[in-house]
């Protein structure tokens, strides 16, 4: 481990970092002034350099703690100004703002959502849903629009297996949200002219392109995905079979993409030679190139990692160095996490990161494992190795946050990497004939139809092997989430076990069995504190439902609209019509819950001339103004209500 530490220099830097983001992130509430340790950071740091020469050794773990402790500040800080950004007083009512639209606006159903900069004193990003109309529809990146609005925080649905949606909002730097009706917005009339605003315009500017030249939406949206990042045209069956396969990573512009488009931004840069100085322009031309993609595709983690870790490459290159270590990730983290803290919690970072952690350690022991005499079966094995190094560190990051492993990667992967090369390649070509098909005819005409078609058929083939793959029996393994605990043990086991297959020391082994005995034991531990099922009605969007919550999963049970609902301890009555208004009784009916779904029209005081509820429950089919006035009745007669939109999914145990 200090050979380790000692050769990667930027993994020291990248502790103090992860350290302040954690653990401003567990106490938010933290009183502490990072400038403080700034402070004694420094004076440590100056102090080192007053030492007697001799001492400098014994002593130079002085300069080490001044560095963590002003590196640890500074994480601090900038975890709490980002956090800063994404926070929003709620309480000002409607009021007029302004803001900047940031990217390409996604047309919803029934409204066009656009991510805004608003032009407050910490200028928040939030989310406004435009009802849908053509002046929303003509709305481009960078247009400065005026609106009236009361901007609401992010919610979760409540529901017992929900995805934390604020939690993701806050990650993804976005303080509130807000619909707005055709007469609440205008546009201004003035425009953001940065860079950030160029490079999406640049990027609508090739989804237009894309969309013209290719008549296959699922091949234009798939190609749009791997060269643009832009997402939002896949439907979610393709999405979902890349993620059955094991392919899901060619859909995030990541080390893959960007390496093949280093690579064809070399080829254009070749003519300039490798002589001492061209070659210095040359790579300086390289990774301006390289980062002006960066903020075409949105500058995700994974692919701000892959350049960050080429453009060290590049000025490697300049010094006549070359090779990836484990410094260079490191070093990528580093910048990465010091001016977008929020990322260390972000999904695609984790798994960036640890993907490439893995190819670095895994891959050159299982290369040795094999050696082939063919180029084609080089090739090939190098494929094999590469996919299951990453696979061997992402999946118990897949367990834990999806619950799924992809059973058939290694065959997929093997027929989908080369596939994405070929069609990254084509889509580049065809890019470059669409930009000059409005200036030049016939041949050009031609070629943007070979280059369409090729772009077709690539795209085509590759949905058809990752939706054969996902047709495939136990094509994945399903609903085995695992906790933070059992992520965390599952990785040590992997890597020290690792170790000790390269190295054969006993010590390695039993650490690595003792850590696989404490997964069993707390997975054991878990299986037998694992709650009761719950019959619980859900947080649904608009529409009711009711089913039992088992294990983590729901399971749908036949359930009456009108009548009772079947449970061993409680009387449960659900309504979805008025027609108990043609019904009397002598004194009310005894029942435990009344659930109401539906219907508009309920009438309180009826419902209580008949029944005797201990408690009323409002499903998300209630329109809201009926919920509203429901919940002030009952609240008056002394009723207890829980309408589940508002206090989130109802739960009994079963």
């Amino acid at each position: 481990m200090k050979t380790f530490i000692g050769k990667t220099p930027f993994f020291r830097l990248l502790i103090p970092v992860v350290s302040g983001i954690i653990i401003s992130n567990i106490f938010p509430n933290w009183r502490f002034q990072p400038f403080i340790l700034s402070f004694i950071g420094w004076m440590l740091m100056l102090l080192s350099y007053a030492i007697d020469n001799k001492y400098q050794y014994r002593y130079r773990w002085v300069f080490g703690v001044g560095v963590f402790l002003f590196i640890f500040s500074l994480a601090v800080n900038q975890y709490r100004v980002k956090e800063r950004e994404s926070e929003f007083q709620f309480d000002l009512g409607s009021q007029y703002y302004t803001g900047i639209i940031l990217d390409i606006p996604e047309v919803k159903a029934r409204s066009i959502a656009i991510n805004v900069k608003i032009s407050h004193s910490t200028q928040p990003k939030v989310i406004l849903y435009l009802e849908a109309d053509e002046a929303a529809k003509s709305i481009k990146p960078g247009d400065e629009i005026i609106f009236y609005a009361k901007l609401q925080p992010f919610r979760n649905m409540g529901n017992p297996d929900d995805f934390d949606y604020v939690r993701y909002m806050k990650i993804k730097g976005f303080a509130a949200t807000a619909y707005i009706e055709s007469s609440a917005w205008l546009k201004t009339g003035r425009q953001s002219n940065d860079l950030a605003t160029w490079s999406q315009r640049s990027r609508e500017k090739a989804l237009d392109i894309y969309r013209s030249l290719i008549k296959d939406n699922d091949a234009c949206a798939f190609i749009a995905a791997l060269t643009l990042g832009y997402k939002e045209d896949l439907s979610r069956d393709i999405k979902e079979a890349f993620r059955a396969s094991g392919t899901s990573h060619v859909l995030a512009v990541s080390g893959l993409h960007v390496g093949i488009i280093y690579l064809i931004i070399n080829l254009m840069f070749s003519f300039l030679g490798n002589s001492s100085w061209r070659n210095v322009i040359k790579q300086g031309l390289i990774i301006l190139t390289l980062w002006m993609y960066v903020s075409l595709v949105g500058g995700s983690a994974s692919v701000v990692r892959a350049s960050i870790m080429l453009s060290i490459f590049c000025m490697g290159k300049m010094l006549h160095q070359k090779g990836f270590t484990y410094n260079t990730l490191a070093a990528a983290a580093f910048f990465i996490l010091l001016f977008r803290p929020f990322s260390l919690f972000d999904v695609g970072f984790q798994m960036s990161f640890t993907a490439v952690a893995s190819i670095l350690y895994f891959q050159p022991g299982l290369q040795k494992l094999y050696r082939p005499n063919h180029k084609i079966g080089k090739y090939v094995w190098d494929l094999l190795t590469v996919s299951t190094a990453a696979q061997l560190g992402v999946f118990p990051l897949v367990l834990h946050y999806f619950g799924t492993f992809p059973t058939w990667f290694f065959i997929t992967n093997l027929l989908v990497v080369p596939l994405v090369g070929l069609i990254i390649y084509s889509a580049v070509a065809l890019m470059a004939v669409g930009l000059l098909n409005e200036t030049i005819d016939g041949l050009i005409d031609r070629a943007a139809a070979i280059l369409q078609w090729i772009s077709e058929a690539l795209a085509s083939s590759t949905l058809a092997v990752v939706q054969i793959a996902e047709s495939l029996p136990f094509a994945q393994l399903t609903n085995n989430y695992i906790t933070p605990i059992q992520l965390l043990l599952l990785l040590m086991f992997i890597f020290i076990f690792a170790r000790y297959i390269y190295s054969h020391r006993e010590r390695t082994l039993i650490t690595a069995l003792s850590l696989l005995l404490i997964f069993q034991l707390v997975t054991l531990g878990i299986k037998l504190q694992q709650p009761a099922p719950q019959l619980t009605i859900f947080n649904q969007s608009n529409r009711s439902e009711i089913a039992l919550f088992a294990e983590g999963n729901r399971h749908f049970l036949v359930i009456p609209d009108n009548g009772i609902i079947a449970h061993p301890q409680k009387r449960i009555l659900r309504l979805s019509d008025n027609d108990i208004t043609r019904f009397t009784a002598e004194t009310p009916f005894s029942i435990d819950v009344l659930v109401l779904s539906k219907h508009p029209d309920y009438n309180v005081e009826q419902l209580i001339s008949l029944f005797s509820p201990s408690i009323i429950v409002l499903d998300s089919s209630i329109p809201r103004r009926t919920a509203q006035r429901i919940r002030n009745e009952s609240n008056k007669r002394g009723i207890d209500i829980h309408d589940v939109v508002q206090d989130g999914a109802f739960s009994l145990n079963f």
